[in-house]
């Protein structure tokens, strides 16, 4: 979760408790300090291979730091030339995270395609299957995070894909963990705590874990709708 969220949720008595009683990656923007009060591992995320490097190699990570996470989307803040090659950047970056004793997760966003596979046919979350990018990615990392969250108002389709992708994942790195996304308020038509419930249900022995993000509207995500934290809070209850 990132530092925002955790704050938010940890805040609510039995979601606190759960979180409490798991393994818990809190994720931080370069220059946050962690969330006092909480045993996490934190980890600084980056949209840019070259931003990651440089922070890793100038040591300006908060003491501590467990890991580094990278996040190659189709946007403003991942350059273009690693949008052209984002697993030749992804590990350029693990090289480095590797080299200073840090872990190497990585986000790819199902949004890539649309640079990777120009004019290419079909939903995006196939495209991203059949160029193979869960497995690629996973070959040079120790945890690869699914950005499945746009696709978790359908149960199925979110279990098709997530089943899919953690194959390549497997194929490719067998100890690779694996985390799937999921969103309490992404752009679109607004989710439920049950849509959130039956994507983790139905995923559940698949992957080690989830992104819960309670994304706020902004440069990141300028169609998000409004932060909802209760509908994470519901999910997790409803979960378990």
């Amino acid at each position: 979760m990132t530092r925002a969220a955790l704050a938010t949720l940890s805040a609510d008595p039995a979601v606190g408790d759960m979180m409490r009683r798991s393994a818990v990656y809190q994720l931080l923007q370069p220059g946050q300090q962690p969330l006092p009060g909480m045993t996490t591992r934190q980890v600084v995320t980056f949209s840019s291979a070259s931003a990651l490097t440089e922070a890793v190699t100038g040591r300006k990570l908060p003491a501590g730091t467990y890991g580094v996470l990278y996040d190659p989307e189709a946007w403003s803040f991942t350059p273009k030339e690693e949008q052209r090659d984002p697993v030749a950047a992804a590990t350029r970056a693990a090289d480095v995270a590797h080299a200073h004793g840090l872990k190497f997760m990585v986000s790819p966003a199902l949004n890539l395609v649309t640079v990777l596979n120009p004019g290419g046919k079909g939903p995006r979350w196939k495209q991203f299957l059949d160029l193979g990018l869960p497995g690629r990615f996973a070959a040079v990392a120790d945890v690869v995070e699914l950005q499945a969250q746009s696709l978790e108002r359908d149960r199925s389709t979110y279990a098709d894909f997530v089943r899919a992708a953690v194959g390549q994942v497997r194929s490719a790195n067998s100890r690779a963990g694996i985390l799937a996304g999921l969103s309490s308020n992404p752009p679109g038509a607004p989710v439920s705590s049950q849509h959130l419930a039956d994507a983790m249900s139905s995923t559940r022995s698949l992957v080690d874990g989830y992104w819960l993000n309670i994304p706020g509207k902004g440069p990141r995500c300028p169609t998000c709708n409004p932060p909802r934290p209760d509908v994470a809070i519901q999910a997790m209850r409803a979960a378990g």
